[in-house]
Protein backbone atom coordinates (compact mmCIF):
# COMPACT_ATOMS: atom_id res chain seq x y z
CA UNK A 1 0.00 0.00 0.00
CA UNK A 2 1.33 3.50 -1.40
CA UNK A 3 1.39 6.28 1.61
CA UNK A 4 -0.12 9.40 -0.56
CA UNK A 5 0.63 12.69 0.09
CA UNK A 6 -3.11 13.01 0.78
CA UNK A 7 -3.37 10.20 3.40
CA UNK A 8 -0.06 11.30 5.49
CA UNK A 9 -1.77 14.77 6.27
CA UNK A 10 -4.94 12.91 7.02
CA UNK A 11 -2.67 11.11 9.49
CA UNK A 12 -0.93 13.92 11.23
CA UNK A 13 -4.34 15.90 11.24
CA UNK A 14 -5.72 13.09 13.62
CA UNK A 15 -2.60 12.74 15.00
CA UNK A 16 -2.80 16.49 15.86
CA UNK A 17 -6.69 16.25 17.17
CA UNK A 18 -6.28 13.49 19.25
CA UNK A 19 -2.96 15.26 20.98
CA UNK A 20 -4.91 18.37 21.30
CA UNK A 21 -8.34 16.00 23.04
CA UNK A 22 -5.84 14.89 25.07
CA UNK A 23 -4.18 18.28 26.63
CA UNK A 24 -7.90 19.80 26.38
CA UNK A 25 -9.19 17.00 28.84
CA UNK A 26 -6.49 17.04 30.98
CA UNK A 27 -6.95 21.39 30.92
CA UNK A 28 -10.92 20.78 31.77
CA UNK A 29 -10.35 18.31 34.21
CA UNK A 30 -8.28 20.23 35.99
CA UNK A 31 -10.35 23.30 36.27
CA UNK A 32 -12.91 20.91 37.03
CA UNK A 33 -11.33 19.48 40.10
CA UNK A 34 -11.30 22.82 42.36
CA UNK A 35 -15.07 23.21 41.31
CA UNK A 36 -15.77 19.93 41.83
CA UNK A 37 -14.08 19.44 45.54
CA UNK A 38 -16.28 22.54 46.41
CA UNK A 39 -19.27 21.17 45.46
CA UNK A 40 -18.22 17.80 46.69
CA UNK A 41 -20.33 16.59 50.48
CA UNK A 42 -18.14 17.84 53.27
CA UNK A 43 -17.43 15.62 56.02
CA UNK A 44 -21.10 15.98 58.61
CA UNK A 45 -21.45 18.13 60.94
CA UNK A 46 -20.56 16.18 64.45
CA UNK A 47 -23.87 14.80 65.21
CA UNK A 48 -25.01 16.87 68.66
CA UNK A 49 -25.70 15.01 71.41
CA UNK A 50 -26.13 15.27 75.08
CA UNK A 51 -25.42 13.64 78.46
CA UNK A 52 -27.03 13.31 81.43
CA UNK A 53 -26.23 12.01 84.88
CA UNK A 54 -28.42 12.91 88.41
CA UNK A 55 -26.44 13.31 91.35
CA UNK A 56 -28.56 10.99 93.21
CA UNK A 57 -31.49 8.52 92.50
CA UNK A 58 -33.63 9.02 95.13
CA UNK A 59 -34.74 12.65 96.98
CA UNK A 60 -37.15 14.19 99.91
CA UNK A 61 -39.49 16.49 97.70
CA UNK A 62 -38.48 19.93 96.96
CA UNK A 63 -34.58 18.54 98.16
CA UNK A 64 -32.24 19.89 96.53
CA UNK A 65 -29.42 17.46 94.06
CA UNK A 66 -27.81 18.44 91.01
CA UNK A 67 -27.66 17.35 87.25
CA UNK A 68 -24.41 17.32 85.44
CA UNK A 69 -23.53 16.01 82.09
CA UNK A 70 -21.96 16.88 78.60
CA UNK A 71 -22.67 18.26 75.19
CA UNK A 72 -21.13 17.47 71.84
CA UNK A 73 -22.39 19.74 68.56
CA UNK A 74 -23.53 22.34 70.66
CA UNK A 75 -22.42 26.38 70.80
CA UNK A 76 -21.03 27.30 74.49
CA UNK A 77 -24.02 29.38 75.72
CA UNK A 78 -26.64 27.18 74.35
CA UNK A 79 -29.44 26.44 77.17
CA UNK A 80 -29.87 23.19 78.62
CA UNK A 81 -33.30 22.80 80.00
CA UNK A 82 -34.56 20.27 82.25
CA UNK A 83 -37.56 18.58 80.90
CA UNK A 84 -40.48 16.15 82.96
CA UNK A 85 -42.47 13.74 81.37
CA UNK A 86 -46.10 14.43 82.19
CA UNK A 87 -48.66 12.22 81.12
CA UNK A 88 -47.60 11.44 77.56
CA UNK A 89 -45.62 14.59 77.43
CA UNK A 90 -42.53 16.35 78.00
CA UNK A 91 -42.66 19.49 79.99
CA UNK A 92 -40.11 22.29 80.57
CA UNK A 93 -39.38 22.95 84.27
CA UNK A 94 -37.64 25.99 85.37
CA UNK A 95 -34.37 24.73 85.81
CA UNK A 96 -32.08 26.13 82.95
CA UNK A 97 -28.09 26.68 82.75
CA UNK A 98 -25.95 27.64 79.75
CA UNK A 99 -23.64 25.08 78.44
CA UNK A 100 -20.10 26.07 79.19
CA UNK A 101 -17.27 26.70 76.62
CA UNK A 102 -15.97 23.33 77.38
CA UNK A 103 -19.33 21.35 76.85
CA UNK A 104 -20.11 20.92 80.35
CA UNK A 105 -23.00 21.76 82.36
CA UNK A 106 -24.40 21.50 85.82
CA UNK A 107 -27.66 22.47 87.27
CA UNK A 108 -29.56 22.26 89.98
CA UNK A 109 -32.94 21.17 90.54
CA UNK A 110 -35.92 20.40 93.24
CA UNK A 111 -38.55 18.24 92.60
CA UNK A 112 -41.62 17.83 94.62
CA UNK A 113 -44.11 15.42 92.52
CA UNK A 114 -43.41 12.50 94.26
CA UNK A 115 -42.95 9.08 92.89
CA UNK A 116 -40.96 7.98 90.23
CA UNK A 117 -39.81 11.19 87.64
CA UNK A 118 -38.26 10.55 84.14
CA UNK A 119 -35.86 13.43 83.66
CA UNK A 120 -34.42 14.69 80.44
CA UNK A 121 -31.91 17.70 79.78
CA UNK A 122 -32.50 19.49 75.87
CA UNK A 123 -31.37 21.42 74.10
CA UNK A 124 -33.12 22.97 70.85
CA UNK A 125 -33.84 19.83 68.97
CA UNK A 126 -31.36 17.70 70.94
CA UNK A 127 -32.20 15.83 73.91
CA UNK A 128 -30.31 13.53 76.73
CA UNK A 129 -31.66 9.79 77.04
CA UNK A 130 -34.15 10.05 79.55
CA UNK A 131 -32.84 9.46 83.33
CA UNK A 132 -35.22 8.63 86.84
CA UNK A 133 -34.91 10.71 89.88
CA UNK A 134 -37.80 9.68 92.88
CA UNK A 135 -38.93 11.58 95.03
CA UNK A 136 -40.25 10.42 98.39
Amino acid sequence: MAITKRHSLRIAAVGVVSAASVVLAGTVASAATPAAAASAPQAPAAKAGITAKPSVTSVKAWQLFRVTGTATGLKAGSKMVLQQKQGAKWVSLPAVTPLGSKGTYSLGVKLGLKGKNDLRIVSGSTASPVFNVTVR
